[in-house]
């Protein structure tokens, strides 16, 4: 286990400059130095996707990575723990799917990407022909045959383990793929918008290289696990008070009794109505939709239907924006997906305004993706990440 654990990291979006160092520090032969490389000093910057190409080949003839003789399938637990101290296990399955881009509608996206990071990805992916990380799937699974197939190859002693963050790792590897059920389409993209994207573009430059790995999970997963995303506002001239009556035209609100559980009171009020808690330095107060307070046209929601049941689509157009145009001095948001971590965030450290938000649910994923429709930014938070390093598939 010690070995793999120090080999391994979360995805590269997750990872700032800082814990870069730190996963790099922990093993020369970590992830990282091809997931996130950088060029030697004093050598132009696009230098280090050389630098990954020449990594990856050594660690190859090392033997750091061995190639597998045939084809095959990994089936991946993680064994984690929420923020309000449940422990789940999520349990998926690593296959090669079709990086065909989104028109077939086979693999179903529901957020907006940017060039910028695809430029990053498949600069990188020409250097290395190799799907250095996964994408991350779900699989509607009504029928639970996916879901079945996990749990059956979970059941065995795990060929390798390992411990990331946290994290518990279990992975086994199927030698018999022919036998294993995949789930047909549609998928839907959990995590990895870009690096999907980013693989089809390099499948139109390499027809032979039309396959990408992803870490397929089933709904009926009982360890699948969505956070919300807490909106935390810093910024001075964000008084709450002055707030209230406009709030009041759409919310029902209340205060929040001290000694009552903000996560829990949340999920209980908001159990068939949008609501979000709003807190300050002095107060946490619970804001719940009225009844057909909502018009049929707001400007700032987008059209379908899909997307304007969102609760965080609400919440963002008709609280956090407001919070954000009341003060003169320009805000800053940070988002963050323990609550506790918010709140303190606004007692202690500094911050105006927190807006906390109940987790969107998977089939809101669905409907937004089937809608052919994107959610606002951060409205979902898939826990745990997938880590990369464990499974590495070569494009050639």
């Amino acid at each position: 286990m010690d070995r793999l654990s120090v080999l391994i990291a979360p995805p590269y979006d997750v990872i700032d400059q800082a814990e870069r160092a730190r996963y790099a520090g922990a093993d020369r032969d970590n992830i990282v130095h091809v997931m996130l490389p950088e060029a030697p000093p004093g050598k132009p910057e696009d230098d280090r996707y050389g630098v990954a190409a020449e990594r990856l080949a050594a660690w190859r003839r090392a033997g750091v990575l061995r190639r597998d003789a045939r084809p095959a399938l990994y089936v991946l637990a993680q064994d984690f723990t929420l923020p309000t101290g449940e422990r789940l296990t999520r349990r998926g399955v690593f296959a090669a799917v079709a990086a065909e881009g989104y028109e077939p509608r086979r693999i179903r996206p529901h957020e907006k990407t940017h060039a910028g990071p695809k430029a990053d990805r498949l600069a990188l992916m020409r250097a290395t022909a190799t799907n250095i990380e996964s994408i991350f799937l779900l699989a509607p699974d009504s029928d639970r045959s996916l879901a079945n197939a996990v749990a059956a190859v979970a059941q065995g002693n795990p060929d390798a383990t390992a411990e990331l963050n946290g994290v518990g790792i279990r992975l086994w590897m199927v030698r018999d793929p022919s036998r294993f059920p995949l789930p047909p389409s549609p998928l839907y993209i959990a995590d990895g918008h870009h690096r999907y994207e980013t693989a089809s573009a390099y499948a139109l430059e390499n027809p032979s290289a039309d396959r990408v790995l992803a870490l397929i999970v089933s709904a009926q997963d009982s360890g699948l696990a969505v956070l919300p995303t807490h909106r935390v506002i810093f910024g001075t001239g964000r008084d709450v008070e002055r707030m209230l009556p406009r709030w009041r035209e759409w919310f029902e609100v209340q205060p929040l009794a001290a000694d009552r559980d903000p996560v829990a009171a949340l999920a209980s009020i908001g159990h068939d109505r949008t609501a979000c808690l709003v807190a300050d330095r002095s107060q946490i107060l619970a804001l719940l939709l009225k009844p057909g307070a909502l018009p049929d046209r707001l400007p700032s929601l987008a059209q379908s239907t899909a997307v304007r049941d969102l609760d965080v689509a609400q919440i963002e157009s008709l609280v956090v924006k407001e919070v954000l145009g009341a003060g003169m001095s320009t805000p800053i948001v940070r988002y963050v997906a323990d609550a506790n971590e918010a709140l303190g965030m606004v007692r202690h450290g500094g911050a105006a305004v927190a807006v906390l938000l109940n987790p969107t649910k998977v089939e809101q994923v669905f409907a937004v993706a089937d809608a052919g429709d994107v959610m606002p930014p951060k409205s979902t938070y898939f826990v745990p990440k997938v880590p990369s390093g464990l499974v590495l598939r070569p494009l050639s």
